[in-house]
């Protein structure tokens, strides 16, 4: 039975409660404004595991700066090992995330096109994604440019598409959003995206 520690990292969109296994970051989610102890988060997460409060030492202090670098703009690409359990299909669908490139969106339709599912079962996949942030579910919107569903609430992924100056924000693609440029070529609607790169992870 592994052993996890949890940990409650603060941000600009409100605690985040991580679990660190000696493999790597097995999950990351919104935890709310207010501080709640990680374990109490994380617990039901993990029903069959062993999940106590504690530090994560040089892991949790480098998934603590690399974080900390995201939210100032300083970091495109995490560089964090992770441990992510799930069906395989779900599992698909997380590697393909990490290949959106930073300051890009897609689209749950494109998504399922390229794994040969169905859009709601990439959904699904999207809702359940154990590491939020660095596995980039966020950067996944509707064929319209909506924002759809997100763990930590429609406001924190607007708040990181924001941040991340995603081509979707750039085209007032998404709702309340204005366009910054209507000329720019570097920039496409969200339903024609590529993959440009994976986004490192360990």
């Amino acid at each position: 039975m592994k052993e996890l520690v949890a940990e409650a990292i603060p941000s600009p969109v409100g605690y985040l409660a991580v679990a660190l296994s000696p493999e790597g970051l097995a999950r990351l989610e919104f935890a709310g404004e207010k501080f709640r102890d990680p374990v109490s988060v994380l617990a039901p997460r993990f029903p069959d595991e062993v999940i106590i409060n504690g530090s994560a030492g040089e892991a949790g202090e480098e998934l603590r700066r690399q974080l900390d670098e995201y939210f100032r703009g300083w970091r495109r690409e995490f560089q964090i090992p992770l441990d992510l359990r799930g069906p395989e299909f779900r599992m698909e669908v997380w590697e393909e995330l990490q290949m959106i490139p930073y300051g890009m969106t897609t689209t749950y339709g494109r998504l399922a096109e390229r794994l040969g599912g169905g859009a709601r079962a990439v959904g699904g996949a999207c809702a359940s994604n154990p590491v939020s942030i660095v596995v980039p579910c966020h950067r996944v919107v509707g064929a319209d440019g909506s924002l759809r569903g997100f763990g930590g609430g429609l406001a924190a992924k607007r708040f990181l598409l924001e941040l991340e100056g995603a081509d979707a924000v750039r085209q007032g693609l998404l709702p309340g959003s204005v366009s910054r440029s209507t000329t720019d070529k570097k920039t496409a609607g969200p339903d024609v995206r590529r993959p440009r790169g994976r986004a490192q992870s360990g």
